[in-house]
């Protein structure tokens, strides 16, 4: 048992578990504000160029309610929702474009930090001075 404690703590303590939560933290509320932008910003002007949607509205009823003789309902009913499934892809593909461009940026740092690395630095005028002294000597022995 203390082993498997000690090698949870191991778990837990590298670096890579702490970013993953932290950022499946930020990725949960990233989902909810591109939600929002979606559901409250995006779709009801859209809805409303397109002639007053309300895509929360658009369904299509597949099964209609069942009513018994004293009037209450005995069957709900079914219906495909496929406007919500339009906001939910409209999220998506805002999140996607998001991640793309987070990605393209740690890429192209990625990219200039790897370039810094494999040039070494020029030398600077002295140095080359010096080399050319130096060159010289060994040059005149």
């Amino acid at each position: 048992m203390k082993s498997m404690m000690r090698e949870f703590k191991e778990f837990m303590s590298r670096g890579n578990v702490v970013d993953l939560a932290v950022g499946i933290i930020i990725g949960g509320a990233f989902g909810k504000i591109v939600s929002s932008l979606v559901n409250d910003v995006l779709m009801p002007p859209i809805g409303w160029l397109i002639g007053g949607l309300n895509f929360k509205d658009l369904s299509i009823k597949m099964k209609a309610p069942m009513i018994d003789a004293s009037g209450s309902m005995t069957d709900h009913v079914v219906t495909l929702n496929y406007g919500s499934f339009i906001q939910t892809a409209v999220d998506f593909i805002i999140i996607a474009f998001a991640v793309f461009m987070v990605v393209k940026l740690v890429n192209k740092i990625k990219r200039k930090e790897e370039k810094n690395q494999t040039e070494p630095p020029k030398p600077s005028n002295q140095e080359l001075l010096l080399m050319e002294i130096r060159d010289l000597l060994k040059n005149a022995k």
